[in-house]
């Protein structure tokens, strides 16, 4: 059954090939889901590391969407995924599309997820106490080789959080 979540099939597609008919496939779901959840952590361990990314996701609903930089409407989606794992660890509520990042992080909730581990972010979450990448400085001509090399360990410690929303 987990090919129904992973590839987005139909009950009326995954059914034929469970060998069953599309209501003995929505029962077996039924029954299934619950089993497959991973029960949520409750206290993030002394070595855990957290990575946060936002998102924006297209939806046509205007209520909570807004017109965001790609022009078109949008809800900010905050992602936390424990570094180590890969795993999600919490989303926050959605956002209109309009907000940045820095802000949306507080105001989605995902923040009191994080409280009590190191969370690395992306630049656009300046401002908020996580690790960000350095940045040059005004009047500065260009980071320091030690500050390149911390902002290269950074970004490939990001790329998971990119990987686990690219899934």
């Amino acid at each position: 059954m987990a090919t129904y979540w992973r590839t987005n099939l139909t009950l009326r597609q995954v059914a034929p090939l469970l060998g069953v008919s599309k209501s003995g496939a929505d029962r077996i779901l039924d029954h299934l889901a619950p089993l497959l959840a991973i029960s949520p952590a409750r206290r993030p361990r002394k070595d855990t590391v957290y990575i946060v990314d936002g998102t924006l996701v297209p939806t046509r609903d205007r209520s909570i969407a807004a017109s965001s930089k790609n022009y078109r409407y949008s809800t900010n989606l905050q992602v936390v995924i424990d570094a180590n794992s890969r795993l999600v660890v919490a989303i926050g509520i959605p956002l209109p599309g309009s907000r940045n990042d820095c802000r949306a992080f507080a105001e989605s909730g995902v923040d009191r997820a994080c409280r009590g581990a190191p969370v690395i972010a992306g630049g656009g979450h300046q401002g908020t106490g996580l690790l960000i990448p350095h940045r040059e400085r005004r009047g500065q001509k260009r980071l320091s080789a030690q500050q390149e090399a911390e902002n290269t360990v950074h970004r490939r410690a990001r790329a998971r959080v990119e990987h686990a929303l690219s899934r």
